[in-house]
């Protein structure tokens, strides 16, 4: 059998295989996913596109310049950037007491732990709507809840002011599974002689919680607030069941990815459509960029 000497050095032969095997991957990257980025960049640089000719005036900044003078486009950038403000912290607050809870438990571990994956198998349409008989204003669950505390019952789906609450609510309970999956498995990599030292020299569990078990935990949260930033930027089909397919009550509720869709699949302008995509591709990925600046400055121990 013929072996290849290599001292070092990169040769044709050391190169062939390992990109003939990363060929079909490198190949549906760039099908997949540069070319259609890059496609989308180009048209929202084209003015005046018409998506039946495939013609355009010139190229130019126009598409921007108008969707940065839209009204419902900066009441969707807002609402979006409220939607993340609000509902990543709260969802992770939330499941890492959950996910603490579960890794401390000694029995029904994986029963708990189905339970609460089961929500991310289950279709969004039908999730939401429940979530819209709960958020009803006559019979609704939430407003029975309310008025056992004298409460009066709040218009949630019909009334703009209370739209983006709701869909926060939703939102939070939807993040919640796929968040305490992750911080289990983060939980389950912490090793557990930090604590038996943490207990031999007398460290209560509040202690033990904050000083060892959220910095063990960092690298993981940090993970999950990137993962969650990213979904949660592209809130889309959980308008659809509460809001019977409109951005919100009086169209008050637009997201930037329901506005892209509204002016593609509805409005066929797919110049301001695909700017609205860029823009909100960029503002992700300096968001991203910004939190694993963060993460790198976390102390952690492993």
């Amino acid at each position: 059998m013929k072996t290849i000497q290599n001292d070092g050095k990169i040769t044709f032969a050391t190169f062939a295989r390992p990109a003939a095997y990363l060929l079909p991957f490198l190949t549906g990257i760039l099908v997949f996913t540069v070319y259609p980025f890059v496609n989308v960049l180009l048209i929202s640089m084209r003015e005046g596109y018409s998506i039946l000719s495939g013609g355009f005036s010139s190229y130019g900044l126009g598409n921007y310049a108008a969707i940065l003078k839209d009204r419902y486009f900066l009441s969707a950038l807002r609402n979006t950037g409220l939607y993340v403000l609000f509902v990543i912290p709260v969802s992770l607050v939330i499941s890492v007491f959950i996910a603490a809870m579960i890794h401390s438990m000694a029995r029904l571990k994986g029963l708990f732990q189905t339970f609460y994956f089961l929500p991310m198998v289950t279709s969004i349409t039908a999730v939401g709507m429940v979530w819209k008989w709960m958020f009803n204003y006559d019979y609704g669950m939430i407003n029975y809840l309310f008025s056992l505390f004298g409460s009066p019952a709040i218009n949630w789906l019909n009334n703009p002011a209370y739209n983006l609450s709701a869909l926060v609510i939703y939102g939070v309970w939807s993040m919640l599974p796929f968040t305490i999956i992750l911080l289990l498995a983060g939980f389950q990599n912490i090793n557990p002689q930090y604590y038996t030292a943490a207990r031999v020299d007398g460290a209560k569990g509040s202690l033990i919680f904050l000083r060892i078990t959220i910095p063990l935990l960092a690298p993981t949260i940090g993970l999950t607030i990137i993962v969650n930033t990213i979904h949660a930027s592209q809130v889309f089909t959980e308008l659809f069941p509460l809001f019977n397919g409109k951005p919100g009550a009086a169209n008050a509720l637009y997201t930037v990815v329901f506005y892209i869709y509204d002016k593609f699949y509805t409005k066929w302008d797919l110049g301001p459509a695909a700017a609205s995509a860029v823009v909100l591709f960029f503002i992700v990925l300096v968001f991203t960029l910004f939190q694993l600046l963060i993460q790198r400055k976390w102390k952690h121990y492993g």
